[in-house]
């Protein structure tokens, strides 16, 4: 039997690792499974030749919110036209609500349910059985005369999970997931992680053993799925310093930390890494304690706040800090707030994301209770709520347009700085200001290159100056932008920048 693994990126350099997992379970029939990773740009009808031309007896797709759209699409076609073989499908958004999915989805054979290396190493056992015994594979949902679920699976041990690239190349130009630890000690009601709240980590010993893999390969970047790796801190400074004292001057690793847990032994230890070694994304989410408690979550931020100053200190580690617009019980003004505080710590990348009810989490439950109306389709994101609402949303979606052309993307960090002191604006109102001419202008209607971006600066600048800003205030912004290029474009850009002019050019 010929069977595929297959799913669609969000993106290129995205990788899928939970393919690569049931990869690895499925080594006893190797010769008869195959990986094959497209993506969401794809044409459909360039993903339906390609998977149609193998002639697969089951075809396995891993679903998730930026791709279930797209996989139901086109598993439904290749079901027409291929009766005979098998739809299988896997991942959160197939997970919960399964029954539904099934009776809604006349085409999908079976649905793999929680956690798949078990399930599928036990699927494909029955499915080369002389007499399959689908009933007996725990977390296996399918359809035969009538619809059938089975009883979710018991957690795996995560020790008896092979390392997935001991079977399949490294992409190099691919990012790299990697996963040393499973389930979050945490309860957030928007996450899916909070489902699984017992942490089971693979050791030390194991993990070192297999990062060695990426640095000999000297992969670009490994990011760490793991939702807190520093739940324990002794185990994530030993990791962190194996990966500084075997440090190939290439890879970089990502990681997910929690603010709180940081602590000044950690500070110490990466003060010494190269720099580009360690990027940490830490999530925030809001500086509301009362909106936190709504979601079953803590954040000390002033603990966090010096943690963060500190690992900024020297410059060498990245810093990726996340807000979540939304959340029950938080307004406009509390949102200025957090996006305020959050900001003043000047991370290297501040993400304002927007609350996702996701399929299967707590939040689903009180959404209702909080007045919470989101998309009925993936990805499930907020429209309002009793706090916020769609008008504010909107205007939301305005700042994070200009905050990650402007902040995120990097090269205007002078002007940015001077325009967001307090002599000026508040960082929220300069953003919002800002975002509010940039859409007035129909700048959201096409991209821009980095150099019309300065540009746009400028003029907003000058609009600012003539409508009650500080005199002299453009004039000192040109100054800073003038700076700000030459530390972000290349000489042959910056003369072909001076030729031109600042006027923007329609």
């Amino acid at each position: 039997m010929k069977i595929l693994l297959t799913t669609l990126n969000s993106k290129y350099v995205h990788s899928n690792l939970a393919l690569k997992y049931l990869y690895a379970v499925a080594q006893d029939w190797s010769p008869q499974v195959e990986l094959k990773e497209f993506t969401i740009n794809h044409p459909l009808d360039y993903v339906f030749g390609e998977i149609l031309r193998g002639e697969y007896d089951a075809v396995c797709f891993s679903c998730y919110i930026w791709n279930i759209r797209q996989i139901c699409e086109l598993a439904e076609q290749i079901k027409l036209v291929r009766p005979q073989a098998f739809i299988v499908l896997g991942g959160p958004e197939v997970s919960f609500g399964t029954q539904r999915f099934l009776e809604k989805h006349w085409w999908a054979d079976f649905v793999l349910m929680g956690e798949g290396e078990g399930v599928f190493y036990r699927f494909l056992e029955q499915l080369h059985s002389p007499k399959p015994d689908f009933g007996s594979v725990a977390g296996l949902a399918w359809r035969s005369a009538e619809i059938t679920v089975n009883a979710l699976a018991p957690p795996l041990k995560i020790e008896s999970i092979p390392f997935p690239y001991e079977y399949l190349p490294a992409e190099e130009d691919k990012v790299l997931y990697y996963e040393s630890s499973r389930g979050c000690p945490f309860r957030c009601a928007y996450c899916l992680s909070s489902v699984d709240r017992a942490v089971r980590a693979l050791s030390p010993v194991r993990v070192e053993s297999e990062l060695s893999y990426f640095i000999y390969k000297k992969v670009k970047q490994v990011k760490f799925i793991d939702r807190t790796f520093n739940y324990d801190s002794d185990r994530c400074q030993h990791i962190l310093k194996y990966l500084m004292d075997h440090d190939n001057g290439v890879t970089n690793f990502h990681f997910e930390l929690c603010g709180d847990l940081i602590d000044e032994a950690t500070i110490e230890l990466v003060k010494c890494a190269r720099p580009g070694l360690f990027q940490f994304e830490i999530g925030v989410q809001s500086t509301n304690e009362e909106v936190l408690r709504r979601c079953g979550r803590h954040c000390d931020f002033e603990r966090l706040s010096q943690a963060v100053r500190k690992l900024a200190g020297p410059g060498n580690v990245h810093l990726h800090l996340d807000l979540i617009a939304g959340l029950p019980g938080e307004d406009d003004i509390s949102i200025k707030k957090s996006f305020n505080d959050v900001y003043r710590l000047k991370p290297d990348a501040l993400q304002l994301g927007f609350l996702k009810v996701l399929k299967g989490s707590p939040m689903a439950d009180v959404a209702e209770e909080y007045g919470i109306i989101y998309r009925p389709q993936p990805p499930y994101e907020i429209l309002e709520s009793d706090a916020l609402s769609a008008d504010s949303l909107v205007r939301l979606k305005m700042v994070e347009t200009v905050l990650d052309l402007y902040w995120n993307r990097g090269g205007f960090r002078r002007a940015l700085n001077v325009m967001t002191d307090r002599r000026y604006l508040e960082p929220f109102d300069f953003y919002q200001q800002f975002a509010g001419f940039y859409y007035l202008k129909g700048y959201q209607h096409r991209s821009h290159k980095k150099e019309d971006l300065y540009r746009i600066f400028d003029q907003f600048a000058r609009w600012r100056e003539q409508n009650g800003g500080e005199p002299g205030e453009a004039c000192e912004l040109r100054d800073l932008l003038r700076q700000d290029m030459r530390d972000a474009l290349n000489p042959e850009a910056i003369k072909k920048f001076e030729r031109k002019g600042w006027e923007l050019s329609c």
